[in-house]
């Protein structure tokens, strides 16, 4: 009997077993299911929804001890837990804090990316990984993996945005990251409607009064950029859509690659330079 040539794969898409040389996927019309970029290894990396938490989590703390090293003698050992191994400010500025002095002053209009990544205590960091830890998997499961990273990253650049144009001077946190992801939660459930729906859209409601009460009771709290987090992830949502109603693409792929790819490149530049800097003034 002669044996076939044509390897199988499992789509990049619908994760179906399939002929490698298919133009178009049978289960969900996916088109050359085959072709190199589909299939890349970061591509496929992305589709992992404990891994993509994972990393997100692990740049966020990464970030955090580089900023502890790169404070040095300035790091803020205080009986305060709200700034408790607190970063310099230099340090922060370095590495890529935003708002109107390190975008007007510097012209660092890249930190709308990279302030995301930066926290300015450790309860601060817990606080706002343990928010992501609770959000990403309903996302995850609701809107895709690819739609989380768009989400997420995104989100975050249109938190600090918003921030930016409403004047606040010095800011960091993945709070307006993780508050995109709320967004997206309540554009869902009041887009999806019936039973759950509905059940989805008043428990993320109340935590939107949380997030406004939160903020306006402690001193500090970056309101702008909560606020503009949460419509940016509304708007994506809707741009994006979920996976009820339409299955991750192509180009939502490319696009959480591209958000991916820029967070890595913003911030392997940011510790780079940082770096030179800090070796050559000790």
């Amino acid at each position: 009997m002669k044996k076939s040539s044509r390897a199988s794969l499992l789509c990049p898409n619908c994760r179906r077993l399939i002929s490698h040389d298919e133009p178009l996927c049978p289960y969900c019309g996916i088109r050359k299911p085959g072709s190199g970029f589909k299939n890349n290894a970061l591509v496929r990396g992305m589709a992992h929804p404990d891994l993509i938490l994972q990393v997100i989590i692990g740049i966020n703390v990464v970030m955090y001890v580089v900023s502890l090293i790169f404070s040095g003698r300035g790091v803020g050992v205080t009986a305060n837990p709200f700034s408790f191994l607190s970063p310099s400010n230099n340090a922060m500025l370095l590495l890529g804090a935003s708002g109107s002095l390190p975008i007007d002053r510097f012209g660092r209009w890249w930190s709308l990316l990279s302030a995301n990544w930066l926290h300015g205590s450790i309860l601060h960091i817990v606080f706002n990984m343990m928010a992501l830890r609770n959000l990403a998997p309903f996302v995850m499961r609701e809107f895709g993996t690819y739609r989380l990273i768009i989400i997420y990253v995104l989100g975050g650049v249109g938190s600090y945005l918003v921030s930016y144009l409403a004047g606040v001077n010095f800011t960091i946190g993945a709070s307006g990251a993780v508050c995109a992801l709320v967004g997206a939660a309540l554009y869902f459930g009041k887009s999806r409607g019936g039973e759950y729906g509905n059940a989805v859209y008043r428990q993320v409601s109340g935590w939107v009064m949380s997030i406004a009460l939160f903020g306006f009771l402690l001193p500090g709290i970056n309101n702008w950029a909560h606020g503009g987090g949460i419509a940016a992830g509304v708007g994506l949502a809707w741009a994006f859509g979920y996976l009820e109603r339409k299955r991750e693409s192509q180009r939502d792929k490319a696009v959480a690659l591209l958000c991916g790819l820029g967070t890595l490149t913003v911030l392997f530049w940011a510790v780079g330079t940082t770096t030179v800097l800090w070796m050559n003034a000790r």
